[in-house]
């Protein structure tokens, strides 16, 4: 029933809340939505540079699935997938850390940030995997229509 009056202090009456005061926000959940943006506002710009904007041959098969930026902000670890045999996809991972520089140099000029994070990219296997169990899927559904009709 709203604030209970406190006569005893000495410097007047005071008001006391019946329940526990509502904690404030958490800033470590702040830096993890921030850091949530900033990893999805450079692995939009990365693949905005790397599909659109880059002259080297190799990059054409190369998509960036996810960016995870550090906490710090300087340190960025991008899976990107890439299409091809092993050898091609070999190639394609030394061109972007060819790039690497380069790509950096465009998400400064790009983001306001203020520390551009170092790029470390990574194969990321586990698209070959779906696109497998899509493949068989398919194919299952294709035997199974054949046997019952």
């Amino acid at each position: 029933m709203g604030c209970a009056l406190n006569p005893g202090s000495r410097f007047g009456p005071s008001f006391s809340s019946p329940g526990p005061r509502p904690s404030a926000p958490n800033p470590r959940s702040m830096d993890e939505r921030r850091t949530l943006r900033v990893s999805e506002a450079v692995r939009e710009e990365l693949s905005e540079i790397i599909g659109f904007e880059t002259a080297d041959p190799r990059l054409l098969a190369v998509e960036v699935a996810e960016a995870h930026v550090s906490p710090d902000g300087r340190h960025a670890n991008i899976r990107v997938v890439i299409r091809g045999n092993e050898r091609e996809q070999k190639l394609s991972l030394d061109a972007l850390e060819h790039a690497r520089h380069y790509l950096r140099h465009e998400l400064a000029s790009r983001l306001s940030l203020r520390h551009v994070p170092e790029l470390h990219f990574a194969h990321d296997r586990n698209s070959d995997v779906e696109n497998r169990i899509d493949f068989l899927l398919k194919r299952a559904k294709k035997s199974r229509g054949r046997s019952q009709g």
